[in-house]
């Protein structure tokens, strides 16, 4: 993809460890969770780092905001390829589930809709900010690339900001930022469009997608389908397809490769690989799925 070759189908998708510092800068503890587990897989992404401090989420959340954070994650990008294996950079907003008391503001978000898991009421978004936020998610981006990230995904599931955005469960804007699938795209389709100017053409862009939001009213595979190729179109490489608002482990879903159907559904709509997660522990059903197409 873009010149990146995997030796192998394994990715090791993004997982918050809560490792970093309250500033959110790489720590020894960090480099070695990672350096421990990259002798095995194809790809290596790293847990959501945020772009911005009003989008921070939890207090020891790793951060991709600001350039003194650069040398750190490039400690952490380099013990990493000692090994061998590529590295990818996840970068994230966490909208109307960042918490004021950890990020110093109230929470934004595309409608002032609280989440359950949150006592805040986020401030709906002005699109000057939105604007904003599609840059700061830029420098992000060439930020990772300047401490030697070979990728960059961006997080659009797990009810994060553009998830928000994509999803009509929080989603209620009235202008051209709502209203329609259309419209609930335009602002994710947007941060993607930045990112991949600043990074240029010929680095790889991810997109982790969530895919469905398994609540009544909420966005459905079917949706997920063409946001999915809406973001092909935009210039994605790689989609990275998880649950929406209903996270990364729904409640109601069990079994090894519990969100497999999800990377199926969209793998069947788009030219472009597909990474497909959910609970996976075993070679033998990884190499089935791979095997039989469900997921690259």
């Amino acid at each position: 993809v873009k010149g990146l070759v995997l030796k192998n189908r394994i990715v090791m998708p993004p997982m918050a460890t809560g490792l970093a510092s309250e500033n959110g800068e790489v720590t020894e503890r960090l480099v070695k969770h990672y350096s421990r587990r990259a002798k095995g897989p194809g790809l290596i992404i790293v847990e959501h780092s945020y772009v911005i401090q009003s989008g921070k989420l939890s207090e020891n959340q790793l951060g991709v905001c600001d350039d003194d954070l650069i040398h750190g994650l490039a400690r952490l990008v380099s013990s990493v390829h000692e090994v061998g294996t590529p590295i990818a950079a996840q970068i994230n907003h966490a909208g109307r589930l960042a918490n004021s008391k950890i990020s110093g503001a109230q929470p934004v978000a595309p409608s002032p809709i609280p989440a359950s898991i949150t006592a805040e009421t986020p401030r709906e978004l002005h699109p000057d900010e939105m604007s904003e936020i599609a840059e700061r998610f830029a420098s992000a981006a060439a930020r990772a690339l300047r401490a030697g990230f070979d990728a960059i995904e961006i997080h659009g599931a797990h009810g994060f900001l553009l998830n928000q955005f994509t999803s009509p469960l929080t989603n209620r804007r009235t202008d051209q930022f709502g209203s329609s699938l259309e419209g609930r795209m335009r602002f994710p389709l947007k941060v993607v469009d930045n990112v991949r100017r600043r990074i240029g053409n010929n680095v790889p862009l991810f997109y982790r997608l969530g895919a469905d939001d398994r609540s009544p009213g909420g966005l459905t595979l079917e949706d997920g389908k063409k946001i999915a190729q809406k973001l092909a179109e935009a210039g994605v490489d790689v989609i990275d397809v998880s649950g929406g608002l209903c996270g990364s482990r729904p409640a109601d879903l069990k079994g090894e490769g519990y969100l497999i159907h999800l990377a199926e559904g969209v793998k069947m709509t788009v030219n472009v690989p597909v990474v497909g997660v959910g609970g996976i522990v075993t070679a033998e059903f990884a190499d089935e799925v791979v095997r039989t197409g469900r997921a690259d």
